[in-house]
């Protein structure tokens, strides 16, 4: 089968053929329609040491829709001819990234009623900022949001999943030239991080007080920033770093809370950790086949061409979400 391979000695993904997968215990063989396209598969030089003998074969891609065409395991109400949508383990070798794939039948969720295209924007993404505003933050209970990145695949579900839940305050950091699209998203205040005092603009809209919650999707100084906007008691989500609470403002006097949060790591915690990832899908795709969350802009590329779009991706060149249409059936934007 053609497949999208990494090669670690080179530090290069290539177009390759591979011979096809076969699905073990608990394993789905999925012939992929569609895969979106992440950060975190063009950094693979940074996690590649945590592969056991990886090699030439090694595949990404982790945001799938696809359809079953063999079952491991009767023991699923999984059958063959099932269209899906799920997350994969950044850490199998069969990726998506190729004719077919294999997937753990219980992280499996039915795919919802949107385009295809859409439906594999969604899970890293969307699956996140469901497991951190819902699951981490309980932001149903909230008034006032900070996030870090409103631009970027996280924030711009997080804005929408904020909005959807009524949060009265939703502050989104991001640069001048995308305001008008984080607004557009649901924001009802924009900082500009590049050129505004972001502790000092949250102090401003919230009389001094500080948010409820707050959302660190980019790391590094907004880490800080995110911690020293909270009020008393209150609590963030770290996506990025290991947090460090000595670094922040009095964070034991004023009662922050820390969160980490890998929606992949679920994979490594058994079945509490696979529930998380496929809670949240489901959850999620509820809220997609109702029309409530906006999707990112989409690029549609054919397999062949998602090589030198990973590398894009690593090197920041790309506007929104890059879908790979395995299929075949061309490139599109919209």
């Amino acid at each position: 089968m053609k497949a999208i391979t990494y090669q670690p000695t080179s530090d290069q993904f290539q177009l390759s053929e591979i011979p096809e997968p076969t699905a073990s215990e608990n394993q789905a063989l999925i012939k992929v329609i569609a895969c979106g396209l992440n950060p975190v598969d063009t950094k693979i030089p940074n996690w590649q040491h945590l592969v056991e003998n990886m090699d030439n074969h090694f595949v990404v891609g982790l945001d799938v829709v696809g359809e079953i065409v063999d079952i491991s395991t009767l023991s699923t109400p999984w059958q063959v001819g099932d269209k899906v949508l799920f997350h994969g383990n950044m850490f199998d070798p069969n990726g998506a990234l190729a004719e077919y794939c294999l997937q753990d039948h219980r992280t499996l969720t039915r795919l919802p009623n949107i385009s295809d295209d859409f439906a594999a924007s969604t899970p890293c993404a969307g699956w996140t900022a469901w497991r951190a505003l819902v699951d981490k933050l309980r932001v149903q209970t909230k008034r006032s949001l900070l996030i870090a990145g409103g631009s970027g695949g996280v924030g711009g579900f997080a804005i929408q999943l904020a909005r959807y839940f009524g949060v009265k305050t939703i502050i989104a950091t991001c640069s001048e030239k995308n305001a008008d699209y984080v607004k557009q998203l649901g924001a009802t205040h924009i900082i500009d991080y590049q050129n505004q005092d972001v502790v000092a603009e949250v102090m401003a809209i919230t009389a001094n007080q500080g948010v409820d919650i707050a959302l660190d999707c980019v790391g590094a100084q907004s880490e800080l920033y995110c911690a020293n906007s909270l009020k008393f008691d209150g609590e963030m989500v770290e996506l990025v770093e290991t947090a460090d609470l000595n670094r922040y403002l009095q964070a034991k006097a004023r009662g922050v809370t820390v969160h980490q949060l890998s929606l992949g790591a679920g994979y490594n915690h058994g079945s509490a950790g696979r529930d998380s990832i496929r809670r949240a899908g489901e959850s999620f795709n509820k809220l997609l086949e109702q029309g409530d969350i906006t999707p990112p802009k989409i690029t549609t590329l054919p397999l062949k061409e998602a090589a030198s779009a990973l590398m894009e991706i690593r090197n920041q060149r790309t506007v929104g979400k890059i879908v790979v249409d395995v299929l075949g059936q061309g490139r599109t934007s919209c």
